[in-house]
């Protein structure tokens, strides 16, 4: 019986113990250890907020310890705001007595939302401390972001609460037209590179308007936003060459979120749509990236040219074209789930010196997809009247990166010359590049390009590529991408040869 009395005591003993939820703790001494002596919240937009970062608190003594105040230096003025594990304190600004056991470690998770007028009018940078207890015992660590001012277009609130509308393939979709005249943008048809823009929804381009953008014009899209060229609208694109990787002359479209984490994930966007029956479209040195389907040209009325112009990492296409005509010169396109290039729906399509790769890791996509087809509840046909492609490379990871997909009952006229092209062995009559000289000639089978960095989207090539001087000069564009001048003979693709740094 005093055996079993023993056993009860002992375990209420456990049970108040194992209840117990307070702590006996010091002050702490101010010799806590960081996971970062600065933490950079990297680019944001004004008044847009930014993503979360994490600052990890590390306890290295043998004893509990109770930090008097986590607060801002800025106090509750302070544009960031955080959580100190999972506690959100006073408006995510102050915090008092927290608790940091022995050998243990907290996390603090930092956002902020900042107005231009903010930061540093100099250098537009917003900082700020995190402090940690006060006096002897004070330790900062500093946080830093860049605030860049931005030109905003999005559509309007309409009285009963809902937002302006537009109407794409049939359907009411948010958006709204430029117009040149807007009482506080001006012309909103004329994009410059004074500062950069951030569109939400559709910004539409309405009929008869010309949309044109500057050397060196930057456009953000936030989520499921694009741009609408309406019927008979025109779009030019006047980039120029640029002397840095920074792209300064290039017009870029991508997504809103400009920190490194975001750069090169794909659909943060939706597309650029060129409505049936637009015209006159020029783009030259154009970057653009990130998207759902990059460009998506649905029978214009007359020849797009496509110059020096980058395409990277859509979720469906880099470019999809519908019954189009399309001259394209130097375009590099890579990364997409679909097809870097599709043509469908027939048209007439004329490529020289382009990178057409696909890295998209699925067994299904391909480097550059032809078809005189629509697939759909009725499929349709419509003839393919020209598909060239002159000393380009069509390439990738997957065992076929070329693929024709044709109805007899209409034309379907195509010619690779003088292209590198990776595609496995077939009996298929359609694939045929070394004995079919009407759809071939002076094909370069399955060689490697050898390209710079495929991962980083630099298809450029030295002497030791399988595309080092296999050009045709009948069909020489003189300048490569970067406006280096081409030799003779050239090389394939849409980069001159150079040797790479080592």
């Amino acid at each position: 019986m005093r055996q079993y009395f023993i056993l009860l005591i002992f375990g209420i003993f456990l049970a108040a113990s194992s209840c117990r939820t307070d702590f006996d703790t010091v002050a702490s001494s101010g010799n806590l250890k960081f996971s970062k002596d600065t933490v950079y919240l990297d680019t944001i937009f004004k008044n847009i907020g930014s993503s979360t970062y994490q600052l990890k608190v590390y306890n290295r003594s043998k004893n509990d310890i109770s930090i008097p105040i986590v607060q801002f230096k800025k106090g509750l003025s302070s544009k960031y705001r955080m959580t100190v594990d999972g506690m959100s304190g006073t408006n995510g600004k102050v915090f008092k007595d927290v608790t940091l056991l022995a050998k243990d470690s907290l996390y603090i998770f930092i956002e902020t939302t900042a107005d231009i007028t903010d930061a540093n009018s100099t250098d537009f940078l917003y900082t700020d401390e995190i402090q940690f207890d006060s006096g002897a015992n004070l330790q900062e660590v500093a946080l830093v972001t860049l605030i860049q001012d931005a030109v905003f277009l999005y559509p309007n609130q309409n009285p009963d609460g809902t937002k302006e509308k537009i109407k794409i393939d049939g359907k009411d979709v948010d958006g709204f037209y430029l117009n040149e005249n807007d009482p506080v943008n001006g012309n909103e048809l004329l994009f410059t590179k004074q500062k950069p823009y951030v569109i939400y929804g559709y910004a539409g381009v309405p009929e008869n308007k010309t949309i044109t953008f500057e050397a060196g014009a930057c456009l953000h899209f936030h989520a499921n936003s694009g741009l609408y060229v309406a019927k008979n609208a025109s779009l030019q694109i006047n980039g120029t060459a640029s002397t840095t990787e920074k792209l300064e002359n290039e017009v870029i479209f991508e997504g809103d979120r400009l920190e490194p984490l975001y750069s090169d994930i794909p659909g943060q966007w939706k597309s650029v749509i060129f409505e049936k029956g637009s015209a006159n479209h020029i783009i030259n040195h154009l970057t653009l990236k990130n998207a759902m389907t990059g460009l998506d040209f649905r029978n214009p009325t007359n020849s797009v040219t496509i110059k020096n112009t980058q395409i990277y990492n859509c979720v469906e296409y880099g470019i999809l074209a519908q019954n189009s005509k399309i001259i394209g010169e130097n375009i590099v396109i890579n990364y997409a789930g679909l097809a870097s290039l599709s043509c469908v729906y027939g048209g007439d399509y004329n490529f020289t010196h382009c990178t057409f790769n696909n890295n998209w890791p699925n067994p299904s996509h391909f480097a550059v997809n032809l078809s005189n087809r629509l697939t759909g509840a009725t499929p349709e046909t419509n003839p393919l009247t020209q598909a060239t492609f002159n000393n380009c490379i069509i390439y990738g990871s997957n065992f076929n990166e070329f693929n024709l997909s044709k109805n007899t009952t209409s034309a379907f006229v195509y010619q690779l010359n003088n292209c590198l092209l990776k595609f496995g062995s077939t009996s298929n009559p359609d694939y045929q590049f070394k004995t079919d000289p009407t759809h071939y000639n002076n094909i370069i089978l399955n060689e490697n390009p050898k390209f710079y960095n495929v991962s980083q989207n630099k298809f450029n090539i030295d002497k030791t590529s399988a595309a080092f001087a296999k050009g045709n000069q009948a069909f020489i564009i003189p300048l490569d991408i970067l406006g280096i001048t081409r030799t003779s003979p050239p090389d394939l693709g849409a980069y001159q040869s150079q040797d790479f740094p080592k």
